[in-house]
């Protein structure tokens, strides 16, 4: 019994110090995550222009959400890009890091130049870019194409752009996932005869199940986020057609001083991230998949 009770205590001191070292991050986040976050959400009841006292108004700025044709264009253009970067990069990723594991030598340096554009910063990356498609010079001038100038081109390009230096970073994980693989997994594929083809939709793909429904998410997640490519290469433009949820926030919080709108508008990405993460929740545990 004493030795009992001498665990038991020994559990709680342990259990103490790691509430005490854990303290200071709970305090960090209470600062500067919480905090911030319950102010949204009492600044998108308000009439706020960011400056000024606030002013109570209730409701009306999320029904104006619903009736203003800017956010409901953002919300369109968000759902397209997310469902853009849920197949491109992702298969991109997936079959570049497949290619890759057949690969005995220099398999690092490939690893490292897919990786490269993705920690290159993207005011770099959009600058290069945005020479490389400029109409008067550069390759785009030999298809006679405005590639960021048009509206029906605005967005794909943008989008293209963003997939050049994302595409890299999936590969990268999914080519760290497929090396933990079991290699005996493999070997019984192949002595049941199966092909490159069967053995990555019967043995890889299962067995890197959880790092692919991660990074799913993240992409929706990031999808519904996106701003930094958007701003420095159109603005939002031309016309709004690469306007996103987070460039009408943007324009509305700090160029038309209406920060109470933008905090509503802030307040439903989060509820849409948040609905996001408990469907995907939902879906792990009726399919029973582990993460």
């Amino acid at each position: 019994m004493a030795a009992i009770g001498h665990v038991s205590g020994l559990r709680r001191r342990r259990a103490r110090i790691a509430w005490l070292c854990m303290i200071p991050l709970i305090l960090v986040n209470l600062l500067v995550i919480v905090g911030p976050a319950v102010q949204s959400i009492y600044y998108s009841f308000t009439s706020w222009d960011g400056l000024s006292s606030a002013h109570w108004v209730g409701l009306a700025n999320y029904v104006d959400l619903v009736q203003d044709p800017q956010f409901v264009q953002g919300l369109l253009h968000n759902i397209e890009w997310t469902i853009i970067f849920l197949i491109v990069p992702m298969v991109m990723g997936l079959f570049g890091a497949y290619l890759l594991t057949m690969i005995k030598r220099g398999r690092a340096l490939f690893r490292v130049i897919f990786f490269l554009p993705y920690v290159v910063a993207s005011v770099v990356v959009a600058a290069i870019w945005q020479r490389l498609l400029a109409p008067h010079h550069g390759f785009a001038s030999l298809f006679k194409i405005n590639f960021l100038g048009d509206t029906h081109t605005a967005l794909w390009s943008v989008a293209f752009i963003n997939n050049w230096a994302w595409w890299g970073f999936l590969l990268v994980v999914f080519l760290a996932a497929m090396q933990g693989v079991n290699p005996s997994l493999y070997e019984a594929a192949e002595l049941d005869g199966a092909g490159h083809w069967a053995k990555f939709v019967s043995v890889t793909l299962p067995a890197i199940r959880p790092t692919f429904m991660f990074l799913a998410l993240m992409t929706i997640i990031w999808s519904f986020l996106v701003f930094d490519y958007i701003y420095i290469l159109t603005q939002g433009g031309p016309a709004g057609s690469t306007d996103m949820l987070s460039t009408v926030l943007y324009r509305a919080a700090f160029s038309e001083q209406q920060a109470g709108y933008g905090a509503a508008i802030g307040v439903v990405m989060a509820v849409i991230s948040g609905i996001v993460i408990a469907a995907f929740r939902i879906f792990q545990r009726v399919r029973r998949w582990d993460v």
